[in-house]
């Protein structure tokens, strides 16, 4: 279930590569420094002037809303992976996945709250790639039939966006998370 996100990609194979290598040097100096980090730091990065930044993505804003929208359609990719196992672990599988894309990428817990329709975009397409795998895991008696997708997100976001002692704790507490939305 690849979900195709509107984005900003060039057409033109040098532009394209510029475009790409401003994505993946902005995806780790999120990751490494937070969504602030400076634009220069991420020009540099990538290789490419401050000028080709701001001509690929104007605002600050921009560029956050193209890495989230790489992320998110990785995220709706991984839906489609886990898709052959048991309904129960595929369910698990795929909110482990999400576990990790808002625990590492702490500047998108914030977008997933914006109201642009970039980022509405983006939680629609978040939605649309574990519905299945709930319902599905509903229908085996494996999940909470009560549970929404919606539920389940902002349960795993609430659950990941904090920081922790250590990896053991935060794998603990989403352990406690996935119990909850057990079936009975």
């Amino acid at each position: 279930m690849v979900l195709e996100l509107p984005s900003r990609r060039p057409k033109r194979a040098d532009a394209r590569r510029n475009f790409d290598a401003l994505v993946a040097a902005a995806r780790d100096a999120f990751a490494d420094q937070g969504a602030h980090v400076s634009l220069e730091d991420v020009a540099r990065r990538a290789g490419v002037s401050i000028a080709t930044l701001y001509r690929n993505f104007p605002t600050r804003e921009d560029l956050v809303a193209e890495v989230h929208r790489d992320e998110v359609e990785a995220l709706c990719r991984a839906a489609d992976d886990v898709a052959d196992l048991e309904p129960w672990e595929a369910f698990a599988a795929w909110l482990e996945r999400f576990a990790e894309y808002i625990g590492t990428k702490q500047a998108f817990s914030e977008a997933l709250n914006r109201t642009t329709e970039g980022f509405q975009a983006c939680r629609r397409a978040m939605r649309e790639a574990g519905e299945p795998l709930l319902r599905r895991a509903q229908e085996a008696g494996a999940a909470r039939p009560e549970a929404t997708i919606d539920d389940v997100l902002r349960l795993i976001s609430g659950v990941c966006a904090v920081e922790y002692v250590d990896e053991a704790q935060r794998r603990r507490v989403f352990g406690f998370a996935l119990a909850g939305l057990r079936g009975r």
